[in-house]
């Protein structure tokens, strides 16, 4: 006689049209995901759950794609009330004469925990799971994201001259520590150390962060060669490149993260291969800006790992990786008169597993894999605008907008319920933002 075994009992199954586990590449149809205890447990056949499962709550979502949550690996969380202040302006120009004048003026904890929640509200209800924020006041960021329930890795900002959070680098490091010290414990949070640049931060303080960062086993990430000018006023000075300098200084390695890499100089991209270094990429912002169109195809052949960023909505306009994903994909098309270079599949990898892996977090979110935490976002492709789909994963770079997200969880816990975020109070959020709007104005 063959023995039974009774269903396992888990917390939930979500049955879906497609599921879309980005590793390995392509989609499951009519399948469900099994979820216990914030992980993924399963990813089956949507016929056979009962046999091994049962779950608690079961969601239907017939006319949906799962995918893993999005990573939004470079943003300026707090700079979102801070949207449209300065736009159609080089990066420069924007910078000194808009935006840090802005920033001595008005940067403060309160300043940050609003603009945070704001950016929190608009990611989470465009499918953003994770954000890798680099701000002023850590401390007062990491409270709301835990707050939110989003997760995050928040970035220890540094820079040598003085700024309302610090005087220098060294009150920089001291606060920013200090801010980890308080969150550290904090399973959604992780941190790492974040010079703004290497033109506003200099060799001695880049040599204690390498010292603290190699101690606390924290990644060092910078804003990198974001414009022509940067790169060829190294080469000028010194003859070498900013990375090739940094390198020199000990910063690079697996956990340093290149942010924009735009214009890379004779032998970056090597070395960046050579020391298993990460690159983000901002296509919207880089853009914008007019810094340029990074060589992501370049990188990618070069066995460099790519991820995806909005960067701030004050050089942005919107945190939204959907939108992220197709300029990316269209652009690496355009600028290497080549329709087949950065297929859309690889572009949806930069945007999950990508970014996780770029701050080390690859073995618990980016992909939809049993023992992963069940960071799982759900779009709908019933609209007439998505109208038929042959391929689920292009139609998610290529058709499909954050508007079509309708859930999204994150270890587990539905954050975004049929489009209504459910810890947060939207129209609140948005009246302190239009308290901020008449003061910055």
């Amino acid at each position: 006689m063959n023995a039974t075994h009774a269903p396992r009992e888990v917390d939930l199954a979500i049955h879906a049209r497609w599921i879309v586990p980005v590793e390995p590449a392509g989609a499951l149809e009519h399948h469900a995901l099994v979820v216990d205890g914030g992980s993924i447990v399963a990813l089956v056949p949507s016929a056979s759950v009962a046999a091994s499962w049962a779950p608690r709550e079961t969601v239907e979502l017939p006319t949906h794609v799962l995918l893993p949550g999005l990573v939004n690996a470079h943003a300026h969380s707090a700079m979102t009330l801070l949207r449209g202040v300065a736009d159609d302006l080089p990066l420069k120009a924007w910078l000194e004469d808009h935006i840090w004048p802005r920033e001595a003026r008005l940067v403060s904890p309160e300043f940050v925990r609003d603009g945070t929640l704001v950016a929190c509200a608009e990611m989470l209800a465009g499918g953003i799971t994770c954000c890798n924020d680099m701000y002023f006041y850590p401390d007062a960021s990491a409270r709301v994201f835990e707050e939110t329930g989003l997760r995050a890795m928040i970035g220890l900002p540094v820079l040598d001259f003085p700024t309302p959070y610090a005087p220098d680098a060294d009150g920089c490091l001291q606060a920013g520590l200090s801010a980890r010290d308080a969150h550290k414990h904090s399973r959604r949070l992780a941190f790492s150390i974040t010079p703004h640049a290497p033109y506003t931060v200099g060799d001695e303080s880049f040599a204690k962060i390498v010292t603290y960062a190699r101690q606390l086993d924290l990644p060092i990430q910078t804003h990198l060669q974001e414009t022509r000018d940067e790169r060829d006023d190294a080469l000028a000075a010194t003859g070498a490149t900013p990375l090739a300098r940094l390198d020199r200084l000990g910063a690079t390695g697996p956990s340093f993260v290149a942010i924009h890499a735009v214009h890379p100089g004779p032998g970056d991209v090597e070395l960046l291969a050579r020391q298993g270094c990460h690159v983000v990429h901002c296509p919207a912002s880089n853009m914008k800006l007019a810094s340029g169109a990074a060589p992501v195809a370049g990188y990618l052949d070069a066995g460099i790992n790519v991820a995806l960023g909005t960067d701030s909505a004050a050089s942005n306009n919107r945190l939204d990786l959907f939108a992220e994903m197709r300029l990316a994909s269209l652009l690496a098309k355009v600028t290497q008169a080549d329709a087949t270079a950065l297929p859309a599949a690889a572009v949806l990898r930069m945007a999950t597993l990508g970014g996780a892996r770029a701050i080390g977090l690859d073995d618990r979110i980016g992909s939809l894999a049993p023992g992963k935490d069940a960071d799982v976002v759900a779009v709908d492709f019933s609209s007439v605008a998505l109208a038929p789909c042959y391929d689920p994963v292009s139609h998610l770079v290529h058709a499909a907008g954050r508007e079509h997200v309708t859930d999204v969880w994150i270890e587990g816990e539905r954050l975004v319920d049929s489009g209504r975020l459910v810890r947060l109070d939207s129209a609140a959020i948005t009246a302190r933002a239009a308290l901020w709007r008449d003061r910055i104005a």
